[in-house]
Order: C-alpha cells, then sequence, then structure tokens
C-alpha cells in the first residue's frame, strides 16, 4: 500500500486524528478546536482525508479541490509543536465503494502505515468527522484513558449534538433522536448484554493492534462505525471517555441511507415520528432470555425447546423463527466451559441479531410505544 502522506512521522506520535471530508464547509471549524486542544505528551498527527466519488458532479470535485488549497493554506499559518496537520486528496473512491467506509477506512489504513514506519503497536486511531467540534481537553482525555486501560482495544467517546443555531423543531428532534439512542443503550444494559455501547462515527477511537488485529475499517456506505465497532468488542473490551465530550453537527443529510442525519430530515420532513420507540416490553423479554444464557450449555434439541417453550412468547417465537438452535449447537460443538460458552453465547446473540429481534417482535408482538414512557419504565427498573 503506497503511503498517502510524503512526510515521515513524529518518532513520538501517539495520536493520530482521522477526518474523512466531502463537501465539507465546517471543516476549518473542527480544525479549529483541535489546535486549541491541551496537547498530550504524545505528539499528534491529523489527517484529513478529502475524498469524493469518482463519479461525483464536477461541482463536488471543484468544492473539493477548493477545500484542499485551503487547508494546505490553513495548515500552514497554523504550525505547532506537538501537533501536525495533513491534507490528504482529494481521492477520487471507486464507484462501487464510494462512501463513508471507505473514505474512514483509507485514513486509518494511513494511519496504520505511519505507526507501523515508527513501531508504534500502541498508537491510538482517533475516528472523528469533518462538522464536529471538539472540547480543549479531547486529546488529554484519550491519551489517558489508554494509559489507565492497558487492556482496552478501544473507546467510545461522550457526544452531545450542536444546537445553538437550530430552530425549534429541528432542536427538538436532535434532543429525542439523542434521547433515544441513550435509551437503546440502557436498555441493553439492563437486558444483560455485555457490549452496550454508543456507535457514532465521529466519536471513538481505537489502538493500532487492535484496528489490524479486526481486519481495518469495513467499505460500508453507511453505518460503518457501527459495523466495526460491534466487530471490535469480539476481541476486546471497548471502554466508554465520559471525561470529554464531542460536539458533531445535527444538520439534515442525504448523503447516507440511515444515521443522524437521513432522521432527522425524515423528522423535519413528518416521515419519522421520533417520540416512538422501540417497547420496553421486548427488553424485559430479552432479559429473560439472557439471564439464561448459560442453560443452553450442553442441551440438546428437545432441550433447546423445552427452554424456548419457558421464556415468554415473543422472544420464543424469534428463537424458532431465526433457528437460533443452530448456533447453540455450534456453540456446544466448540466451548470447552460454561465460561467460554457464556462469553461466545454474545458473539452469536450480538448487536445485529438483536436489532433483528427487535424488528421481528414488533412486527408481530409489541407496537412502538412512546419515548418518555419507557424511558420512565427503564428508569424505574433501576430504581429513579
Amino acid at each position: 500500500m503506497k503511503a498517502l502522506i510524503p512526510q515521515a512521522p513524529d518518532e513520538s506520535a501517539g495520536i493520530i486524528v482521522v477526518i474523512p471530508c466531502l463537501r465539507e464547509r465546517a471543516i476549518r471549524e473542527t480544525l479549529e478546536s483541535l489546535v486549541k486542544c491541551t496537547l498530550p505528551k504524545c505528539a499528534v498527527e491529523v489527517i484529513v482525508l478529502i475524498n469524493h466519488s469518482e463519479t461525483a458532479p464536477e461541482e463536488t470535485k471543484l468544492f473539493n479541490l477548493k477545500t484542499k488549497e485551503e487547508l494546505d493554506d490553513w495548515i500552514s499559518r497554523n504550525e505547532q509543536k506537538g501537533i501536525s496537520f495533513f491534507a490528504v486528496g482529494p481521492a477520487e473512491l471507486r464507484k462501487k465503494w464510494a462512501g463513508a467506509g471507505l473514505a474512514r477506512k483509507k485514513g486509518m489504513d494511513e494511519a496504520i502505515l505511519r505507526f507501523n514506519s515508527i513501531k508504534r503497536k500502541d498508537g491510538i486511531i482517533v475516528s472523528l468527522d469533518a462538522d464536529t467540534l471538539v472540547e480543549a481537553n479531547y486529546l488529554l482525555e484519550i491519551e489517558s484513558h489508554f494509559k489507565t486501560n492497558k487492556s482496552h482495544v478501544g473507546a467510545t467517546i461522550a457526544f452531545s449534538h450542536q444546537t445553538g443555531k437550530l430552530e425549534q423543531e429541528h432542536r427538538r428532534g436532535i434532543e429525542l433522536y439523542e434521547q433515544y439512542l441513550a435509551y437503546y443503550k440502557r436498555a441493553l444494559d439492563f437486558a444483560g448484554y455485555p457490549h452496550s455501547m454508543f456507535t457514532v462515527g465521529s466519536a471513538f477511537a481505537v489502538t493500532a493492534q487492535a484496528y489490524v488485529k479486526r481486519g481495518g475499517m469495513n467499505r460500508r456506505r453507511a453505518g460503518e462505525d457501527f459495523y466495526f465497532l460491534q466487530n471490535l468488542v469480539q476481541i476486546g473490551k471497548v471502554g466508554e471517555i465520559r471525561t470529554t465530550t464531542v460536539h458533531p453537527s445535527a444538520r439534515l443529510s442525504d448523503r447516507v441511507p440511515f444515521g443522524t442525519g437521513p432522521v432527522l430530515q425524515k423528522w423535519m420532513a413528518g416521515e419519522e415520528d421520533l417520540t416512538q420507540t422501540y417497547n420496553f416490553d421486548a427488553f424485559i423479554d430479552l432479559k429473560a432470555f439472557f439471564d439464561r444464557a448459560t442453560n443452553f450449555y450442553l442441551v440438546n434439541k428437545a432441550g433447546f425447546e423445552k427452554i424456548a417453550d419457558e421464556l415468554p412468547e415473543p422472544v420464543a417465537a424469534f428463537l424458532v423463527q431465526d433457528d437460533f438452535f443452530k448456533d447453540i449447537a455450534e456453540l456446544n460443538a466448540n466451548c470447552a466451559s460454561a465460561g467460554v460458552f457464556e462469553k461466545r453465547f454474545f458473539q452469536k446473540f450480538n448487536a445485529f441479531r438483536i436489532l433483528k429481534y427487535l424488528n421481528f417482535v414488533h412486527a408481530g408482538f409489541y407496537p412502538k410505544a412512546g419515548l418518555e414512557e419507557q424511558c420512565s419504565k427503564l428508569d424505574s427498573q433501576f430504581g429513579y
């Protein structure tokens, strides 16, 4: 793989922030927030991967070329010891794969090349977006987290969307969306899922070693962050940095098929009701299932069906419809102890399968319900 940046990295580089940038007007504000950060002990690099599809309109290509010129100028005027900025591109991405995933991957793969060249296996790759602002302690807290938690393969970072300039309905939409994200994560905690986390592309970090071990970033056009992080937890602990916060834009967008931008766009168009969410009863059923996970160790088909019959009807129906016994049989053929079985159980019934379950039970058993009410039900379970 050919390097995108000709300059050699600083020998003390320990954090590389990767920012995909497509037709982005706010990128300089993002860089301004980074340059104001208190710097950690290690050197920091920031890679802005300017990109577009090979079939992008000429207007987009010209916009990106102008962005490159402006960023090169900005970089030349903001040189300082301890942090280096690089504007790469514009990179033309193959039509088949062009999107957020491939752009993030190219930037992160470049970070790996740079860490490898200075033999820095413990280097940290940070994912950030080109419309996101960071707080002054951002870099310090990322460094501190991985120094304190040496076994962690990654970490998510607290986030709060920018709302200051939004009209009332738009602000209401992002507030509901953030409330939903918090509800969903806490409901998974309640159910006993061990890998609940926020999956926001502008708010996570991963060690260089874990990035390589996991096979790198995927090339998905959307949801690449969700898939990457849910796969990352299969190889180690993904922590949570709550001592600093990133502030993504809450703008409307149709660049990707799902995520914050499209959800807000549908909300503003009256096509999405963010006041409704997954019924909390579905998570109560899921908890009943997860509480009995180890009961499936060494069971045959008859034993599996007996346990399933004792579970709430919605989750039992899903296990049959999804042929989950096939996975249980595979686990039992390859797990030497109940402890290993339980750990690998949640590799089978992972975040992807939970979403599949929720969609199944809301199609045939439970209606969507009011977000406020479901949050109250969840709070009562935690004694609030």
